[in-house]
């Protein structure tokens, strides 16, 4: 198959590319060997194109030996497997020459690939434009479980020394492992200093799909920010979970939220934002406040919730959690513990109730609105600006 040949040139363990190729629907594609052996430039590219997303960075390109396999022997033996030779009647010796031209190829390929943009303006190969978007686009994906590995650490060559660990760990090869930490090192470096949205810095400069190009956002935003994603208890959140905080606090918490004309307005959270937080303190630190806003959850939630016992016996323990966690978001070490505090203060608490999802949607919604009806309150924006985001975290991480 086209993608077996590719994915193992990319680092792809044996056999998992055929399972992308039929999740993609690409299931028609076959080899096709020309009489000499080697394929026109055009189809050299196309199949280069159609690969997958376990990769490798150049060091080991061109069948280079790393101790105890041969990449071109390791794809020759997979389309060996898949019936090539019958199909074709081609030889091995016109095979081996057929791999090798792909890794020829792709080594070339490769150098365009870490500055997208040249590959569109090259003219050595002539590659459709939509096999150009797709190249670059499997390029630059990458594997779940190796980027919860390393989201939040820093992009440095100390994280670069766990690849083994992760590689051992995951089970991801290391040459993909080294493809896709150094995408995102190089990603970060082009768009950590510039102006204007991020997703919008990410597309221009590596032109990657909407989707791809949010979730390169939203690594470069927890990089940037050193958010805490590796302990035990927040484990059970996925990559998707912690992209979806991060495009919440992109554009709420920013820099960028308030102001489209500031360096770095995407990247950097809105540090007199922080400051202005503990202001909030008023609602818990003043038990008339703190009071009031628990008579008018309770009365609004009454005969609502499934919970409603747990909720008003708690409610002051998850008010007083919530608002800390604003508080405290002036200090480096807390805003990187944000998700741990979370989890801590609300999720693990309402989850050990066994409160529903629903009752918490209703819950933080009253919770939230209620404040507006705090006669002593005088911060009504700010918390508009915290919860918004706030709430829309917890719901995302309110799952088992």
């Amino acid at each position: 198959m086209v993608t077996q040949v590719v994915g193992v040139l990319l680092g792809e363990p044996v056999g998992l590319s055929s399972c992308f190729e039929c999740n993609r629907g690409r299931g028609q594609d076959s080899d096709i060997l020309s009489g000499s052996g080697h394929l026109a430039w055009n189809e050299a590219c196309r199949r280069v194109s159609a690969g997958v997303p376990e990769g490798t960075q150049g060091s080991g390109g061109l069948g280079l030996d790393d101790g105890t396999h041969s990449p071109v022997s390791d794809a020759v033996a997979l389309r060996v497997r898949s019936g090539i030779l019958e199909q074709t009647g081609a030889t091995a010796a016109v095979l081996q020459s057929d791999t090798m031209d792909h890794y020829r190829t792709f080594h070339m390929l490769e150098r365009l690939l870490h500055a997208p943009p040249k590959l569109l303006h090259q003219l050595i190969f002539q590659i459709p434009p939509s096999r150009q978007a797709l190249l670059i686009e499997r390029y630059y994906a990458f594997d779940e479980a190796f980027v919860r590995e390393v989201l939040g650490k820093k992009l440095s060559k100390g994280t670069k020394k766990d690849l083994d660990d992760i590689s051992t760990k995951t089970g991801i090869t290391l040459k993909s492992c080294r493809r896709q930490f150094d995408n995102f090192k190089r990603v970060f470096k082009v768009v950590e200093e510039m102006r204007g949205s991020l997703v919008d810095n990410i597309q221009q400069h590596f032109l990657l799909s909407d989707r791809l190009a949010r979730d390169y956002a939203a690594i470069v935003f927890f990089a940037n920010n050193r958010f805490e994603t590796g302990k035990k208890k927040l484990q059970y959140l996925s990559f998707g979970d912690f992209a979806f905080c991060a495009e919440l606090m992109i554009q709420n918490w920013t820099l960028g939220a308030v102001d489209s004309q500031v360096d770095d307005m995407d990247v950097d959270l809105d540090k007199e934002f922080l400051q202005d937080l503990k202001e909030l303190k008023v609602l818990v630190a003043d038990k008339d406040l703190l009071d009031l806003h628990k008579s008018l959850v309770c009365t609004a939630l009454r005969g609502k919730l499934g919970v409603f016992s747990e909720m008003e016996a708690n409610f002051k323990n998850l008010s007083r959690g919530l608002v800390n966690v604003a508080a405290k978001l002036t200090h480096n070490k807390d805003v990187r513990d944000l998700f741990v505090d979370l989890v801590e203060k609300f999720v693990e608490p309402c989850r050990s109730d066994h409160w529903p999802l629903n009752d918490v949607r209703l819950f933080l919604n009253q919770y939230s609105a209620s404040v507006h009806s705090l006669d002593g309150f005088r911060h009504p924006t700010l918390w508009d600006r915290y919860m918004g985001t706030l709430r829309g975290c917890l719901l995302r991480l309110y799952h088992d």
